[in-house]
């Protein structure tokens, strides 16, 4: 079994706004995160779906976009919400897990797009091709912090 932390979390007003850290957020099932942009209608995709309502990244996978392609950003540039190290996200797709005491579930990849290299100003697309992350729907509200315990649901420490 695997347990991961969560990092950093970033929330964003709108959808071009720049994104900024939380050290903790509250999750709403059906809306997204407190403060986010897709929580007040201000995404950059005009219907929301469950699958707008959080979206996570591997700390990994920042360190590896700069390791192997040489792109680097910080974790906030990938305008993921909740930033995480040791957690297995792509395995995560239709599978329910705990972000401290939220419960959510994995609905797919985050792939990155052009809306995120123009806003970064970075060529990123190929270095987080298949590790851009995942998109999640919020199941229980709750708040979690910086430095939660990530685990598969059912399995707390």
């Amino acid at each position: 079994m695997w347990q991961g932390i969560v990092d950093s979390i970033y929330i964003a007003s709108d959808g071009k706004a720049p994104v900024h850290s939380v050290d903790s957020v509250k999750a709403i099932p059906g809306q997204g995160l407190e403060g986010d942009r897709y929580a007040s209608g201000k995404g950059t995709f005009f219907k929301p779906t469950p699958d707008h309502e959080l979206t996570l990244i591997e700390s990994e996978a920042i360190e590896a976009l700069k390791r192997d392609y040489d792109v680097d950003i910080i974790a906030g540039g990938a305008r993921r919400n909740v930033i995480t190290r040791g957690v297995p996200l792509n395995h995560l797709v239709g599978q329910e897990f705990l972000i401290g005491e939220v419960r959510v579930r994995g609905i797919r990849l985050c792939e990155p797009c052009s809306h995120l290299e123009s806003l970064t100003g970075k060529s990123l697309i190929k270095g987080l091709r298949h590790r851009g992350g995942l998109r999640a729907q919020i199941l229980s509200a709750g708040i979690f912090r910086s430095g939660d315990v990530v685990c598969a649901a059912g399995r707390q420490t």
